[in-house]
């Protein structure tokens, strides 16, 4: 038994403080005074307050003031796990929080919570914390499977970080059987003892039939796939045909020989680039589909737009951000079709310079409609004298790289599906030269674009990419110093030291693991009112111009250019923008984001349905993260798996400072960048996960 008086009476100076008995916040020499210790006893008081902040039952300021715990917790989103414990990530905190199971209060995926800090954050180790109060449930139904038993059914969630299935009563069962994939809607979000209950409202049809796997992804992400009626009706007064009235005093362009270079199977083609030669000087017209003529601010067409924020590209499916009729009709480029555009019109010297600019409103016709591959193959394949050419046509790609450009170029994944949705194929998709040609005629674009409207000073949405995080840095700097690199660090970190460090491991073995280190070091891109500049392409001004039809911030800003060129923004449109666009900024950050993730789900659902067919075989991969729980390896056809720690011969303990999994007698270690050879074991659809285990 405790023989010191104030440990007895910890329970009481606890009530104390959450009864604001003590006046509280107060400092624990003001609380020592008030209840009269002496000071050769304050030393134990402290022991007692610091064990009652780090159990979170009291909380404690900056300043040292103790009072309730929700009066300095901290505001932000669960991220369970399926293991109990989770974390709370923070607005504008750089690290989020990790909580354990027993801290958690029971809070539901993605609950806004408060949470107490109990252990500050240290070295390398995330700062700890317990949730104090759930504020609200964001989550308010879930996709599942469906199973039933007697006289009730369990939903069982798709999303893998939702910890437990939904209770649904027999009468809220709405018609799903066994393996009916759902969704439902939460009543009861449940306690330590009780599951959460709830309700179907939905069955999407059965766990095997075609296209139920994606719609799951879909509902579960709750994007829209319908249209409301009244964007219905709008598009019902939107031309098949550009009239002679829109065209009126645009720039004519149709004269001008232009072509549009998209994917073969691209119905919506909203940019189109022109080039020609006067002396020493390139020409470069970079048109773009002038949507904003047809979807006008504060319509039913442009509400739902910001709502939807970008166009979604599924494995098997486009859900547009607006109406097909305008995307793949009017508002496409289609060859031979007279257009709206706003075109940018560069002038490019020889070393890669754009000396001039001018932005208008053209009317446009496409001469030519061309395919990636079908250029790859006049520049690469057939001709290498025509490569030649292009290649000292604009240099736009040298100069960026000689100011520090960084390029991750990593494979992405095409996936091809027979008429039933099953994938027949995986591949890397092929960046070739034809692709990178018009990434950089884009890049130009959004950075003339940008560098105008931000020297006139004026309401703009920028892309930017903030500079990363200095401690992250520096945990790089130490890492690749094991394998002979250097990275300069100084206050202000420069993209061509990124640059130069990738550079010289281009190669090496060690290429893919720096790289993949460096990407993870380096922060998010989002849209922002500020110009902070985009850190990954070493640019000091750079918006989203070139993809109206699929992207909101690119359609907002068409806006504020069409009004700058016809007259400038009035003092009262401009407060109007300043009013608005921090909204659309956090808006479409947030659907750019959801968008991703959506993306990724149904890539790593197409691959374990493809992988499954490939159980016990043996395959060629790299080791391309490293965590405690076990070694992902990718195969050279871009599908990454799992070898779990349970399933490594031997013991084996995570070296996080390494990224390396290192075996009891250390002859045996995985690390980042290793090739490998591994064995498919098992795939799960539902869980998007393909199981590995070492060859």
């Amino acid at each position: 038994m405790e023989k010191d008086i104030f440990k007895q009476r910890r329970q009481m100076l606890a009530d104390m403080i959450l009864n604001n008995e003590l006046y509280v916040p107060m400092k624990a020499k003001e609380i020592a005074m008030l209840l009269d210790i002496p000071k050769a006893k304050r030393s134990e008081l402290m022991e007692v307050l610091d064990s009652l902040v780090a159990d979170g039952t009291i909380g404690v300021s900056k300043k040292g003031k103790y009072m309730k715990p929700e009066n300095v917790a901290l505001v932000g989103t669960f991220e369970s796990t399926s293991r109990g414990f989770g974390f709370v990530v923070i607005p504008d905190r750089e690290d989020d929080i990790f909580v354990k199971a027993n801290d958690t209060m029971n809070a539901f995926y993605h609950d806004k919570v408060k949470v107490v800090i109990t252990t500050e954050k240290n070295g390398g180790k995330r700062a700890e914390g317990k949730i104090v109060a759930i504020v609200e449930h964001e989550i308010k139904e879930v996709v599942g499977t469906f199973q039933k038993n007697r006289t009730y059914g369990f939903v069982i969630p798709d999303n893998a970080k939702i910890n437990c299935d939904i209770f649904i009563p027999q009468e809220f069962m709405n018609g799903a059987v066994e393996g009916s994939k759902v969704v439902a809607s939460i009543s009861d979000y449940g306690s330590q003892s009780k599951n959460p209950q709830g309700k179907v409202t939905e069955v999407l049809g059965h766990i095997d039939d075609p296209g139920v796997d994606i719609m799951s992804i879909i509902k579960a992400y709750d994007l829209p796939v319908e249209f409301p009626e009244s964007v219905k009706k709008a598009i019902n007064d939107i031309p098949d045909v550009v009239s002679e009235k829109d065209k009126a005093g645009r720039v004519d362009l149709r004269n001008v020989q232009m072509v549009t270079i998209d994917g073969e199977d691209a119905k919506d083609l909203d940019d189109a680039v022109s080039i020609s030669k006067e002396g020493p000087v390139y020409h470069l017209g970079v048109h773009i589909a002038d949507v904003s003529h047809y979807v006008t601010e504060g319509s039913a067409l442009d509400k739902e737009a910001l709502k939807r924020g970008t166009s979604v590209y599924l494995v098997d499916r486009v859900i547009p951000m607006i109406p097909h009729k305008l995307s793949n009709g009017i508002c496409s480029l289609n060859q031979g079709e007279d257009r709206l555009a706003l075109s940018c019109l560069m002038d490019i010297d020889e070393k890669g310079n754009i000396v001039g600019h001018r932005i208008c409103e053209t009317v446009i016709n496409v001469d030519r409609r061309m395919s990636y591959t079908s250029v790859k193959k006049i520049l690469v394949d057939n001709d290498t004298n025509e490569i030649m050419k292009y290649k000292e046509l604009v240099p736009i790609r040298k100069k960026r790289f000689a100011r520090g450009s960084v390029d991750f170029d990593f494979p992405e994944s095409k996936i091809i599906l027979d008429e039933n949705g099953h994938p027949t194929d995986i591949k890397p998709y092929d960046r070739n030269v034809a692709t990178k040609i018009i990434e950089d005629f884009m890049l130009a674009a959004n950075e003339t674009v940008a560098e105008d409207y931000f020297w006139q000073d004026m309401p703009f949405l920028y892309r930017t990419h903030e500079n990363p995080d200095p401690e992250k840095m520096r945990k790089l700097a130490t890492f690749i110093n094991n394998f002979g690199y250097t990275l300069r660090l100084t206050d202000d970190l420069r993209p061509k030291e990124i640059q130069k460090l990738l550079s010289e491991i281009e190669g090496s073995d060690a290429e893919n693991l720096i790289s993949r280190l460096t990407l993870r070091s380096m922060k998010k891109a989002k849209y922002t009112t500020e110009c902070v500049g985009h850190f990954g392409l070493a640019a000091k001004y750079y918006c989203h111009f070139t993809s109206p039809i699929r992207r909101y911030p690119d359609l907002q800003i068409h806006r504020i250019i069409k009004e700058n060129l016809h007259g400038g923004l009035s003092p009262k449109r401009a407060d109007h923008y300043d009013a608005i666009l921090p909204d659309v900024a956090v808006q479409t950050s947030a659907m750019e984001r959801r968008a991703a993730d959506a993306e990724r789900d149904t890539d790593k659902l197409k691959m374990a349905e493809y992988m499954e067919q490939f159980v016990g075989e043996t395959f060629d991969g790299v080791v391309s993260g490293v965590t405690a729980w076990g070694v992902y390896v990718e195969l050279p056809n871009t599908i990454e798996g799992m070898v779990s720690i349970n399933n490594m011969k031997g013991f084996y303990t995570f070296d996080e400072e390494h990224y390396e999994m290192v075996g009891e007698l250390g002859n045996r270690s995985y690390k980042l960048g290793q090739k490998v050879k591994v064995v498919v074991i098992g795939t799960d659809k539902i869980l998007r996960t393909i199981d590995f285990a070492f060859a």
